[in-house]
């Protein structure tokens, strides 16, 4: 198999010593990468690996050319798409440092560039978006989580948010009332573009903080504190669903 990961830094995912092959961004017809994609074998499978903020993660997440990405993921042979997502969390089940596997979205970003069937550059199409995430690979990912010993919520509503600010208390009141467990920056137009390109894709999003007003304290401490955890657990739990599909 050939699993594109999209998230952080991917020395985070790759065991150590292994070695790790650079592939350059070209030119697209859809623009640059967020950086050069990083490829190795984990295993018994080939991963391919973006880091969606950059090398040196400064690009804004409504900055990110998520369609250069996805696209270059699927010109280099991936068959699904994982993503990790450092995310927020709103319902009381979803708290920091919690593993949570969603199941539906909630769109909240506006401006990016979200489709390649927009009419000019591609023909135009209407997807199935009933269910953003593939029912399938999620299927996977939990079983893998469960073989790990990993505590997870299996469903959940994914609140995307156009960033790089973070919610008011209020704007969080109303995704609670809209039903969003979590929230994040990056969620969308990923998922579609996948879902376009016709790529099996779920997300791995592990909870860093409290969203705005549900709870006291310094957010961006708890994302210091739980940030390193969550990608730890997502990658063990990336390791355990490839050991599982040999």
């Amino acid at each position: 198999m050939r699993l594109g990961v999209i998230g952080g830094s991917g020395a985070d995912l790759f065991p150590v010593g292994t070695a790790v092959d650079r592939v350059a961004s070209a030119t697209l017809p859809w623009g640059e990468c967020s950086a050069p994609l990083q490829r190795w074998e984990q295993g018994g499978h080939e991963l391919l690996f973006i880091a969606r903020h950059g090398e040196d993660g400064n690009i804004a997440p409504h900055c990110v050319n998520y369609r250069a990405n996805v696209h270059a993921l699927k010109e280099l042979g991936a068959e699904q798409i994982i993503a990790l997502n450092a995310v927020g969390g709103i319902n009381k089940d979803a708290g920091p440092g919690r593993l949570v596997l969603p199941d539906q979205l909630v769109d909240y970003t506006w401006g990016r560039r979200h489709t390649y069937f927009d009419g000019q550059h591609a023909e135009l199409k209407f997807i199935d978006f009933t269910e953003p995430y593939d029912s399938n690979l999620r299927g996977f990912l939990i079983k893998a989580a469960q073989a790990e010993g990993l505590d997870i919520r299996a469903e959940a509503t994914y609140g995307a948010t156009q960033g790089p600010r973070l919610e008011t208390a209020a704007e969080i009141a109303r995704m609670a009332r809209d039903g969003c467990d979590i929230v994040g920056m990056t969620g969308m137009p990923e998922a579609a573009l996948a879902r376009e390109l016709d790529l099996p894709y779920a997300s791995i999003s592990f909870v860093v903080n409290w969203a705005a007003g549900r709870a006291d304290g310094d957010i961006h401490a708890e994302i210091q504190q739980y940030l390193s955890a969550g990608v730890g657990a997502a990658a063990r739990l990336v390791d355990r669903y490839l050991q599982l599909n040999n």
